[in-house]
């Protein structure tokens, strides 16, 4: 479609001529008109097309957006703000206020979380209880010796286990927002707790382990920037070049938090429609449980699954590949359940590593494992 003139000002704004308005009020005219076309593009181009059965590829999983995340933006690309900022504010604090924790920050994946998490329970500032080299990562055992608590919940937002909400349990939890996962931002994460000692430290390993505070593009909140002392550094030295860690900069772009902003107002009726795909496939799979061992709930829990993961009984008398080169033929995706059994990837030749045992039910995943999509 060839546009040859301006899209026509809405009667709502034709007050005055244009040629009278002031260059910021003009602007603001050019963001409404904008904004009034993009439900058109949205249902030109996001539209669902019709279902047909083995010819519709059946992912297993996806983004899902609308017009309000092309909105919010278009209204972050006109802002040119491109670091964080209003609406990575506004996703922040609606999120955190989501889990029920204090405290809660960006970055830019789920891996940068786990990192950002991590890196952050080694700094010198938490005294003993600091991580040091040669320390081990173990599981279930956190209470009875003191240990610090990360919980992973990237493919898990909005599972509850007792009614409470995954990732509240521990000291840190970690989140992605890869388009799998519940909510989308293309790429991104966010790292949150209670604790407010560890806050500050997750911000300066996420903001190349500075010492300052400031928010992005704001100088001198604390009224004492050249008036600091630390470490041998010359008095006076800018406290906004002082780094306390060997940090990262995890940050992710304002437009980012736009689509994710969007994408909060729609998490209740996603997670409700993953919780009813796995009903619906659970029901429909039960008669063949003679040859699949099907997914089930963790007693006390309710989660917000994020794929249906079948793994194959002896009796199936079909290899696993098979079966996948079976279903990929239908047009049906799946996915093996991640890195299977770790130590047997060709990344852990030659490392330094110990195990409990000879992992026999992870060797079992990694060979007879794979997950369909729930993604709604």
């Amino acid at each position: 479609m060839r546009i040859d003139k301006p899209f026509p000002l809405p009667a709502s704004l034709a007050i005055k001529p244009l040629a009278q308005l002031t260059d910021a009020a003009l602007a603001s005219v050019y963001r409404v008109v904008m904004a009034a076309e993009i439900p058109h593009f949205a249902a030109l181009t996001l539209a669902a097309r019709p279902f047909e059965p083995g010819i519709t590829p059946v992912p297993v999983a996806g983004k899902f957006l609308d017009a309000a995340e092309l909105h919010n933006m278009v209204e972050a690309a006109l802002d040119g703000w491109l670091t964080t900022g209003r609406f990575n504010n506004a996703f922040e604090e609606r999120l955190a206020r989501f889990l029920g924790v204090k405290h809660l920050i960006t970055v830019d994946s789920g891996s940068s979380a786990n990192l950002v998490a991590f890196a952050t329970l080694t700094s010198p500032q938490l005294g003993e209880r600091a991580i040091q080299p040669g320390d081990e990562v173990i599981t279930r055992l956190c209470r009875q010796h003191h240990l610090w608590l990360i919980e992973d919940c990237c493919d898990a937002l909005g599972s509850t286990y007792q009614g409470q909400l995954v990732g509240t349990f521990g000291d840190i939890g970690t989140l992605s927002f890869y388009p799998a996962h519940h909510i989308t931002m293309g790429e991104g994460g966010a790292v949150f707790t209670h604790n407010g000692t560890l806050k500050p430290l997750l911000e300066s390993f996420r903001d190349w382990g500075r010492d300052c505070f400031c928010a992005t593009g704001q100088d001198n909140t604390c009224k004492k920037r050249f008036t600091w002392q630390l470490g041998s550094l010359p008095a006076g030295y800018d406290h906004k070049y002082t780094y306390f860690h060997a940090g990262y900069n995890l940050k992710i772009t304002d437009m980012q938090a736009a689509c994710g902003l969007a994408q909060l107002d729609k998490l209740p009726d996603f997670i409700a429609r993953r919780k009813t795909n796995f009903t619906y496939l659970h029901e429909r799979l039960r008669a063949c449980e003679e040859f699949l061992i099907l997914p089930q709930a963790t007693p006390g829990s309710d989660p917000s699954w994020f794929g249906f993961p079948i793994t194959l009984r002896p009796a199936a008398g079909v290899s696993r590949v098979d079966l996948l080169r079976h279903l990929d033929q239908h047009k049906i995706g799946t996915r093996l359940l991640f890195g299977g059994n770790l130590t047997r990837q060709p990344y852990f030749q030659g490392r330094h590593y110990r195990v409990a045992g000879d992992l026999p039910n992870t060797d079992r995943i990694m060979n007879d494992t794979f997950w369909i999509g729930l993604y709604p």
